[in-house]
């Protein structure tokens, strides 16, 4: 009897073991389960396409674009480059830099009659004009940024304002030199027989025009610009206008030239706005005092906002914004029948400025980094979902960030 009942107590004993080895042995499965999805779905986050892919994607896209576009499309594209070039300067300043300029209207403009007049007063090559004009734009630049080095922010931005206003008055006095108030005409370049050799060799026969080789000679000299910025940001001196940027006392007291630093941010800002100023002259193919008007220096401004300070891809999307925000909000208010024409007319003068203020006011509240710290932003919180769920599926506390 006793023999019986220690027999049933151990079977039972072994059934409830065995049963909860199992039990523990599903339980495990299962989290091991979940947490080889949650791994597999972070791997899927991670392992997305590298950053020189995505470049190399863009790449791509910008090459064939006018392949499928007409020339007339082509030639915004243009002016699009044009204006991520000069934000790109613009951005090494403000964004990495922290100086403010309201002045690189007329940095544009200096470089576009730089090459303007080196063009049809003096018959130097184009090609030779646009670097020309560049160098001579970023030694103004590195002179401005020498008395800049003792003005706060706010007097650096009025500084560069007033250099926004005087500019076009002082490019009307050499009349015989700048065209005075009519300008001066450019000639739309012919490309090259090698480019439209290879043109009509992809497109199927169709002939290469001005417009289009403006785009490409646009996009090649971005795609330098923009890696030579990248280069710049990644090593020592990008470093250092970081550090002087975030805390200058502190920057002056590891050694860096605080003074070297910030003139040298200024002359090279000034080298990118000179080089779009001579590639819009050439692309537009006039040039005058009001083809840089007050306006254009505070439109660049919001474009390296909008895109997002301190990034390489920001002005990219600041150069979207900056052509085609005007153009799409006029059309926009134009074309619906339930505003008064009066109305729509005057939107379609002011409008752009109205448009520029608000869009400003919205990023400021909303995105205070632009679009790519936005996107970056959003990015970085789907990691960290990602990383808690599968730290919540193997019964794990998450790593301490600081340890990360």
């Amino acid at each position: 009897m006793c023999h019986s009942s220690a027999a049933t107590s151990s079977w039972r004993w072994r059934w409830r073991s065995s049963s909860a080895c199992w039990s523990s042995s599903r339980t495990a499965s299962s989290a091991a389960l979940r947490s080889e999805m949650y791994k597999q779905l972070q791997h899927g986050v991670r392992s997305a396409p590298p950053r020189y892919w995505l470049v190399l994607v863009l790449i791509l896209f910008f090459i064939g674009l006018p392949t499928v576009i007409s020339s007339f499309q082509a030639s915004e594209w243009t002016l699009v480059l044009i204006f991520a070039i000069v934000i790109m300067g613009l951005n090494i300043l403000v964004g990495y830099s922290g100086q403010i300029s309201l002045g690189h209207g007329a940095l544009m403009a200096l470089g576009a009659y730089t090459s303007a007049i080196l063009v049809t007063r003096y018959h130097v090559d184009y090609l030779v004009t646009i670097p020309l004009a560049g160098l001579l734009t970023g030694l103004v630049g590195f002179l401005l940024g020498i008395p800049a080095l003792r003005l706060s922010a706010l007097y650096l931005a009025l500084a560069t304002f007033a250099l926004a206003v005087v500019t076009p008055s002082l490019i009307k006095r050499p009349a015989g030199l700048t065209g005075g108030v009519q300008g001066i005409l450019v000639t739309a370049p012919d490309p090259p027989q090698l480019a439209k050799d290879a043109f009509a060799s992809v497109t199927g026969g169709t002939a290469m025009t001005s417009d289009q080789w403006m785009y490409y000679l646009s996009l090649v000299s971005a795609l330098v610009l923009f890696w030579l910025a990248w280069n710049l940001i990644r090593r020592r001196p990008g470093r250092a206008l970081r550090a002087l940027r975030d805390r200058e006392v502190a920057a002056a007291s590891y050694g860096i030239n605080i003074a070297g630093y910030k003139t040298m941010a200024f002359g090279i800002s000034a080298f990118y706005a000179g080089i779009g100023g001579a590639l819009y002259g050439l692309a537009i193919g006039f040039v005058s005092p009001d083809t840089f008007p007050l306006a254009l220096s505070f439109q660049l401004l919001v474009g390296t906002v909008v895109g997002g300070l301190a990034s390489i891809a920001g002005p990219l999307i600041g150069g979207v914004f900056t052509f085609w925000l005007p153009i799409v909000s006029s059309q926009f208010v134009g074309s619906q029948p339930w505003i008064p024409a009066q109305i729509a007319s005057v939107f379609q003068k002011a409008g752009p400025a109205v448009t520029y203020g608000a869009l400003l006011i919205v990023i400021m509240i909303f995105a205070p980094n632009g679009i790519v710290g936005l996107v970056r932003a959003g990015y970085m919180q789907l990691q960290a979902r990602l990383r808690g769920a599968g730290d919540r599926g193997t019964g794990q506390m998450p790593p301490d960030p600081q340890t990360v």
